[in-house]
């Protein structure tokens, strides 16, 4: 329990330096560049002002919360997706070469296609609802989550590869009793990266096509003049961005002290 406390503590302590870090650039940001001016560039405390002590602080809260929410849902939604399409495609490259060799190719390829520009054909096949959204936040995730899972899942201890064959197992006991057990580090890797991607996703995806949520409500803002909330917004985005990357990093902890004090260490 101690260890695992630790192990939490060393993964949550940089975390809460990096977020002080980041609002102490946003300050320094605005100081150094004065022509951005009090009306266009809001400080943390302007936000705060905004959502907690202003008149209108109760609406804008409600109004926020609700676009939250939508965003949460539609990354959620994609998150899901793009994490479990890359732990299928995974496990089928690594059990079956000509697979890999075939469709690999075909991944890299699309992941080289920037996804504003393959939004015009997600909608028109999708739609601009949820399940567009879903589709670009899903691929977001999809490609990075692909490959850390098949490095994962390749570095399997080659004597406990041969000791299943030894008992007669066949490759895909191999893969369920070592290679996914010995994989968990670079699985819990892919999830931590993938949370902020999976919102990225649904920012641009309800940016570009379904009109709801954040994405839609950060650049509606800027024709009106709304700074207080398209900083407030961003604000959020990104504190929930931090929070979802310190819950995986926290089960992680929680998961791999059940295989022993040095599971998912790289020194």
């Amino acid at each position: 329990m101690t260890s695992t406390l630790r192990r939490i503590g060393r993964f949550l302590g940089p975390l809460a330096i990096a977020m002080a870090l980041l609002f102490a650039l946003w300050y320094l940001f605005l100081a150094v560049f004065p022509e951005v001016g009090p009306r266009v560039g809001k400080s943390p405390t302007d936000v705060w002002h905004y959502l907690f002590t202003a008149p209108t602080s109760h609406t804008a809260r409600a109004n926020l919360w609700d676009n939250l929410q939508i965003t949460l849902r539609d990354a959620a939604i994609g998150f899901t997706a793009g994490i479990g399409a890359a732990i299928i495609v995974a496990a089928a490259f690594v059990l079956f070469a000509s697979l890999e060799h075939t469709l690999l190719p075909i991944a890299v390829l699309l992941r080289s296609v920037p996804l504003v520009a393959m939004t015009p054909v997600i909608v028109l096949v999708f739609g601009r609802g949820l399940a567009g959204v879903a589709v670009m936040a899903g691929i977001v995730v999809f490609f990075p989550a692909l490959v850390m899972v098949m490095a994962g899942l390749r570095e399997a201890p080659r004597q406990a590869r041969e000791l299943v064959e030894a008992y007669g197992g066949n490759r895909w006991t191999t893969l369920y009793l070592v290679a996914i057990p010995s994989a968990l580090p670079s699985l819990f890797a892919a999830a931590r990266i993938s949370v902020p991607g999976a919102l990225i996703g649904a920012l641009i995806g309800e940016w570009l096509g379904s009109g709801e949520g954040l994405g839609s409500s950060l650049i509606k803002a800027i024709p009106r003049y709304q700074y207080n909330e398209l900083w407030a917004s961003v604000a959020v985005v990104t504190i929930v961005s931090i929070l979802l990357y310190a819950v995986v990093g926290v089960l992680e902890s929680l998961v791999l002290a059940r295989f022993g004090p040095d599971a998912g260490r790289t020194s």
